[in-house]
């Protein structure tokens, strides 16, 4: 019985290992979400932007007003790139959290199985052991008997 006693501790223990697991991936992939958010509203604000200019080519409009909107297409490519890293370290980090809970999760299987199975083998060496003694309580009373 200690056997699964240290067992479940140790179970205990990777069952923690995992909870934090998974909230270390849970704020990974909420931070993956928000900068993908942000990293969308940019592109449909830039999207929006070339629009606007395209119209304003088309249109007579001055030339500092196209250089504005030249230099703030120009400091969007520059956020949408930054945001795109952003992206890419949440993504990884976001992938190497799961992996990290994958694999406390496979540990916590595998102590929950070893136990069961300690236990089931407990079970069966008890259940042998009282069949042995009953064996030897029935043999005696049979052998009292027959005196």
């Amino acid at each position: 019985m200690s056997g699964t006693a240290v067992l479940t501790k140790i179970l205990d223990i990777r069952e923690r290992e995992k909870r934090d697991a998974e909230l270390a991936y849970k704020r990974s992939v909420d931070l993956f979400e928000e900068v993908g958010t942000k990293l969308l509203r940019i592109l449909q604000k830039k999207e929006a932007v070339e629009a606007s200019y395209e119209e304003s080519l088309r249109s007579n409009m001055n030339l500092d007003q196209i250089q504005d909107q030249l230099a703030y297409i120009e400091s969007l490519n520059k956020h949408i790139e930054d945001l795109q890293l952003q992206v890419q370290k949440a993504r990884y980090n976001m992938e190497s959290k799961q992996q990290v809970l994958t694999e406390a999760h496979v540990e916590t299987k595998k102590f929950e199985k070893i136990i069961d199975i300690r236990a089931t083998e407990e079970q069966e060496v008890l259940k042998r052991a009282e069949a042995t003694f009953m064996d030897d309580i029935s043999i005696q009373q049979y052998l009292s008997h027959k005196k």
